[in-house]
């Protein structure tokens, strides 16, 4: 799904209604309702006791008025707090205000800083606060008691303890936040969780204070989504459900293992003999009808005894126990790429001068769609150049920051200042696609094809997760083909974080495991058909 900016989020309204005929005020009840439904979702089966929510003058508090209105027939406890006068609001948002009321519901106008501290305490004891004050439409920053209301949550927020609220939830974007991925010029309230509507806006995607967001939902209220497309002018696109609709998902009856690639993983080392294991269980669990690892032959034993279904191959070792360039004399190399679909190289391979060798040399030649991962990458540490002699007509690198700096010879802050341009033009300048993992991980092609992901959790922040994502990439390679590898890679990606999202559910994601989120790989391919299934 294309995302928008404000501007074209406003013709796309404005068509809604004009071009078929959906009336705004009902796209501002469904707005709302999605809204309470999430909160809902997110404390089932039990239900939050304090709810505060706390609505701008504009349509994002009629938002936040329809939600109120929705939780209040749920039975929870409210209140209710409006910035400025009630005979501000106008049209729509005075609509449901005028609802609100004549169902006997009370509000609370806050007009000058000395109700708002007075009301503050009972606002910091909420268990949820809902954030309907700015919304996509803010010109300029965030002033006055709305930026008051906005700092004092955010220092409840960054002082979290267990008494502080369960949920943040921010009505379209984060209050402050710009909708054009242009720096915030006041502050912008940290949510927790974010309900846009219709589509994603651009800053909450890719911007300095896209972290704002927290966990996304994009909630369809009526636009059509052929509207979107055709408004957005943009590049950047969401890697959400839609986007793999028409990837074939589903198996057919008389499949057969030949069906789905044979994997080829040459990853590990003494010491990091675990990367191969979780790289080799990544891609089973996505889905690979077959997988090979090759290893040293040093730690070869604890690699084959770590996942019974894939098979192994052995490469001489050096005196540190990684690969050693010798395994590329002879035919013994080429024997073992015979017959394979996709390679994947890199995991726990180690720094060692003869296997950063071996690795280019393999990169150079092999004919086969390759997944560079780790390892692979700080063995072409400020030559990316060497990207263009090779074989191979689809290349994917998969750095974090850190790598990506090292293989541009530029520092981690520029890149992050920037990871969209960096990402794009390293795609471009040496024909690879990127996936540039972090926060709102990217996927730029050479074309110019970008996607960016905002599945997935702080449980990733531990070891062993990004080579499980390798062996994730390789194995949807390995199904569905590079002919549109940009979204196979992004499918990959979401994959990767829903899995961490299902695997975490009932436990706290510091103690997340990158095995677990392997196996909850088939969990996550599973809710992303029903989502489609649900959505037809």
């Amino acid at each position: 799904m294309k995302a928008l900016t404000a501007t074209e989020m406003r013709e796309v309204d404005r068509l809604t209604t004009e071009r078929y005929g959906i009336p705004s005020l009902q796209m501002m009840e469904a707005a709302g309702k999605n809204v309470a439904d999430a909160i809902l979702r997110d404390f089932s089966p039990a239900v939050p006791r304090r709810v505060t929510v706390l609505c701008g003058k504009g349509n994002n508090g009629g938002d936040g008025l329809v939600a109120a209105r929705h939780l209040r027939a749920a039975g929870i406890g409210l209140r209710v707090c409006l910035f400025g006068a009630l005979q501000e609001m106008r049209g729509d948002a005075g609509a449901n205000l005028a609802r609100y009321l004549e169902a006997g519901n009370t509000i609370l106008t806050i007009e000058d800083e000395t109700v708002w501290e007075r009301v503050w305490p009972g606002v910091a004891d909420s268990e949820v606060i809902v954030d309907a004050l700015l919304g996509t439409g803010l010109r300029g920053a965030a002033t006055g008691l709305i930026a008051q209301a906005i700092e004092d949550i955010n220092r409840l927020s960054a002082h979290a303890t267990a008494a502080s609220p369960t949920l943040i939830l921010a009505v379209d974007t984060p209050s402050g936040l710009p909708s054009d991925g242009q720096h915030a010029e006041g502050p912008v309230l940290r949510a927790h969780r974010t309900v846009t509507f219709t589509a994603p806006k651009v800053s909450q995607l890719l911007s300095r204070d896209a972290d704002a967001v927290g966990a996304l939902d994009v909630c369809a209220i009526g636009s059509p989504f052929d509207l979107i497309e055709e408004i957005g002018q943009g590049k950047l696109r969401w890697a959400g459900p839609d986007e793999f609709a028409q990837l074939p998902l589903v198996r057919a009856v008389r499949a057969h293992k030949g069906n789905f690639g044979h994997v080829l993983l040459v990853a590990g080392s003494l010491g990091k003999s675990g990367a191969a294991i979780l790289s080799g269980r990544g891609a089973l669990r996505t889905g690979a009808g077959l997988v090979t690892i090759a290893t040293p032959d040093i730690v070869l034993p604890h690699v084959a005894g770590g996942q019974p279904e894939y098979m192994s191959e052995s490469l001489e070792s050096t005196d540190e126990g990684t690969v050693a360039f010798s395994s590329l004399e002879g035919n013994s190399f080429e024997e073992i790429l015979k017959g394979k679909t996709v390679l994947g190289i890199g995991p726990g391979l180690g720094t060692h001068t003869e296997t950063q060798k071996f690795i280019r040399t393999v990169v150079r030649d092999t004919p086969l769609p390759t997944i560079l991962d780790a390892d692979g990458l700080n063995a072409f540490a400020g030559s990316g150049d060497l990207f263009r002699d090779r074989q191979s007509s689809f290349l994917a690198l998969t750095p974090h920051p850190g790598e990506m700096g090292r293989l541009l010879g530029i520092s981690t802050q520029t890149i992050q200042a920037d990871r969209l341009a960096m990402a794009l033009d390293a795609a471009r300048r040496w024909n690879a696609h990127f996936v540039l993992k972090g926060h709102h991980s990217i996927v730029a092609s050479p074309d110019g094809q970008v996607f960016v992901s905002t599945a997935g959790n702080a449980g990733l922040a531990k070891g062993g997760t990004g080579d499980v994502l390798t062996g994730i990439l390789a194995a949807l390679l390995a199904q569905f083909g590079a002919n549109d590898g940009a979204r196979v890679l992004s499918l990959g990606v979401y994959l990767h974080g829903l899995a961490a999202e299902l695997a975490s559910h009932g436990t706290d994601l510091s103690g997340l495991l990158a095995g677990e989120v392997a196996d909850a790989v088939p969990r996550a391919r599973l809710k992303l058909l029903e989502e489609l299934r649900s959505s037809v």
